[in-house]
């Protein structure tokens, strides 16, 4: 895949506007009754870089890091600030903070994922990019270390185990993330006249799936 293991500048990164996007196809029925559906299993974020832009020499980066991705040909990493980690934002991060599988005594490797949860209405997302340092991992609520208990992909965020787990213990972890995304346009038009007069650029970004 087309893909450059690189985080866009965070600096430039904070105050982007952006969230997850969700598909849905609804049907109107004779009687007024809906039927909803959808074609996506899990959702897709899209951001805009223009309006963390505060400075020339962060459009200046822009600029770079756009010409460097060769506009929507490569995917890189991005920070979604209000979302990039797997503890709430007033706690630390732990190898307890999301379950990931259990053990069968068969399985070793297991993707990373995060719980989202509400009224009882449950969706797990596959975390893929995960950064490097703060990936920590549990069984049963023992921590493990990284090169002796497990292995960790940084760019699939898959957890390989030395042994497989025991029957039904429970496999956690917590982690920092990006989200792989690519420039949402081939075209980037910018004026240093109208950015001084507080107009920001357009810099629409978009998931991948990797």
């Amino acid at each position: 895949m087309n893909f450059h293991e690189v985080r866009f500048p965070t600096d430039v990164s904070f105050g982007a506007l952006g969230g997850p996007e969700r598909r849905t196809e609804i049907v109107t029925l004779a009687n007024g009754h809906e039927e909803r559906n959808t074609p996506w299993a899990h959702s897709r974020r899209r951001f805009d870089a223009g309006m963390g832009l505060r400075s020339l020499d962060d459009l200046e980066v822009l600029i770079a890091f756009f010409e460097a991705r060769r506009g929507q040909m490569y995917g890189f990493r991005w920070k979604d600030w209000a979302d990039y980690r797997s503890a709430k934002p007033s706690r630390e991060i732990s190898g307890g903070d999301q379950l990931i599988g259990m053990g069968d005594e068969v399985q070793t490797v297991f993707q990373i994922v995060k719980n989202y949860t509400s009224g009882g209405a449950a969706y797990a997302r596959p975390i893929e990019k995960l950064v490097a340092g703060t990936v920590e991992v549990q069984v049963s609520g023992d921590p493990l270390v990284e090169g002796v208990d497990y292995e960790v992909d940084l760019n699939t965020g898959l957890v390989t185990f030395d042994h497989p787990p025991d029957i039904q213990a429970e496999i956690t972890a917590g982690y920092e993330f990006d989200v792989p995304v690519r420039f949402d346009m081939d075209t980037l038009m910018t004026s240093v006249a109208t950015y001084q007069a507080g107009e920001v650029p357009h810099v629409p970004l978009v998931e991948v799936r990797i």
